[in-house]
């Protein structure tokens, strides 16, 4: 008998560390990318329980200092805990140096894995400044690299909406950094259509 037939779902549970991106400031819907997300993943053969830890203006340094705290409490022995780090458009306002936004990063990664958790890393997407996504890609690139060398998931959300019209008309009706419902469906389906489901051991979404 299949696990979904005698009504034992996999418990997972899922804690999203990250800035306003992951914490969907600016949506009218207040569901952000991740509430998104959640309600698209498929429930029958999982009980999932999503936690958004999300920061307004978090950088690396911040979500490296404070995940283990925060994560911590909402994990559950026996359950199937994982840990998605959605940030580093922070690292550029605050000045972090890319290569300490790099070891910030490993950092978190490598201490998730020690602890049994399976990382997933959701890259910061563009802004409507030039000059500030110049020096973004190269966070960016930074970041792909980490998990790359890891083998660790990585959604590019940069690339993929840095010439999208609908973002960019989404930006422009807001403060030019955070998406409104347009822009945050358009950051759920890259993270729904670029590992997402595999990651959580499902099959793909059409």
């Amino acid at each position: 008998m299949s696990a979904v037939a005698s009504g034992a779902r996999r418990d997972v549970r899922i804690c999203v560390v990250g800035s306003s991106m992951a914490l969907g400031y600016g949506d009218p819907k207040a569901l952000g990318w991740v509430g998104r997300v959640a309600a698209r993943t498929p429930a029958e053969e999982i009980d999932l329980t999503v936690h958004n830890l999300g920061v307004r203006g978090d950088t690396t340094a911040g979500v490296l200092e404070r995940w283990r705290a925060e994560v911590g409490r909402r994990l559950e022995d026996g359950a199937d805990n994982r840990l998605v780090v959605a940030v580093g458009a922070g690292d550029v306002d605050a000045g972090i140096s890319l290569a300490r936004t790099r070891l910030n990063l490993a950092n978190v990664v490598d201490e998730a894995a020690a602890d049994g958790l399976q990382p997933f890393v959701v890259g910061p997407p563009p802004r409507a400044d030039r000059t500030f996504n110049d020096r973004l890609r190269a966070v960016v690139d930074a970041e792909r690299d980490v998990c790359e060398r890891r083998s660790v998931p990585f959604v590019d959300c940069f690339e993929p909406l840095l010439s999208h019209e609908q973002w960019a008309a989404d930006l422009s009706t807001g403060d030019g950094v955070h998406p409104g419902q347009a822009g945050y469906g358009l950051l759920a389906w890259l993270v729904l259509h670029c590992g997402w489901p595999q990651w959580l051991g499902l099959d793909p979404l059409p």
